[in-house]
């Protein structure tokens, strides 16, 4: 049993798939450069039971924006629809191990969802331990999802015009330090490369080993070596609002649940004519 609250491991999982008011949930996704594709993957083997959550389309359908949180009504909709009540107990995976997982974690939890958990190693994970796969598609009795967003949880682009640059709340970025840094070209067009003036850079890879998330002290020690100052308030950030789920789930990890994610990222901040970007090392 993993001492964190936020993890479940392989075999503890196993040892409930079945049992009513648990709901498992694919949440891989992947980047165009990885040229991996998470339905056919999920479509291929899944964990028995695994309902699959796509990112790419449970989110506002109208921004411009991709990922963008969808409305309380229409997360509870879809959700519902995949059988996922807001009462259940809710394990999300994914099949890098630790990456995209943790976004839909903050989704559910974002939205009201009290007990949700992510698969310690993710699918890597509960492949090593030699446990089952199954290619057959659920087809799941609806269920009520009680969306309620947290507003709390969540930075928008007006909130963090007044805070980039100032000293009282961190920024945390969790993309490459290259992307940061702005020696990387942004993946999406239109975009400018650099950071939000004042930032941290702490790419996601230093949060975790061999898919794992590493223990809270090594998470600690992780953002103090970035210039994150525990005490302080954090809003995580990344390219789409994907990765930067994986700072809050490792903040999570060490006790700090009041972090806030901003949605729109870098996408949004960078691609915006009138914000202002830095780039090199930025903050330490």
């Amino acid at each position: 049993m993993s001492a964190n609250p936020f993890l479940i491991t392989a075999r503890d999982l196993e040892g409930h798939l079945g049992r009513p008011g648990l709901s498992v949930v694919d949440a891989s996704w992947y980047l165009p450069a990885q040229k991996r594709f998470a339905r056919a993957e999920y479509e291929a083997g899944h964990i028995p039971g695994a309902v699959f959550f796509d990112q790419d389309e449970i989110v506002d359908r109208a921004s411009p924006l991709p990922h963008t949180l969808p409305s309380a009504k229409e997360f509870g909709r879809a959700v519902g629809a995949l059988g996922v009540s807001d009462t259940d107990t809710i394990v999300v995976y994914d099949g890098m191990g630790l990456f995209s997982a943790p976004r839909v974690w903050w989704l559910f939890r974002t939205f009201g969802a009290k007990d949700v958990r992510v698969l310690d190693g993710g699918l890597p994970a509960w492949n090593a331990a030699g446990l089952t796969l199954e290619t057959d598609i659920p087809s799941p009795r609806p269920a009520h999802f009680e969306a309620r967003l947290n507003e709390s949880a969540v930075a928008t682009f007006e909130q963090m015009r007044s805070l980039v640059g100032g000293t009282d709340t961190q920024v945390v970025d969790a993309r490459s330090a290259e992307r940061f840094r702005g020696e990387a070209p942004e993946p999406r067009e239109g975009v400018r490369a650099g950071h939000m003036p004042g930032a941290f850079s702490l790419p996601i890879a230093e949060l975790q080993s061999e898919g794992r998330l590493k223990s809270p002290h090594e998470i600690e020690a992780a953002f103090a070596k970035a210039g994150v100052d525990p005490d302080k308030p954090v809003v995580t950030s990344c390219g789409s609002g994907v990765t930067a789920a994986v700072l809050t789930f490792a903040l999570a990890s060490t006790g700090r649940t009041d972090t806030r994610l901003y949605d729109g990222s870098w996408t949004e901040w960078g691609s915006a004519s009138d914000t202002p970007v830095e780039t090199g090392p930025g903050r330490h």
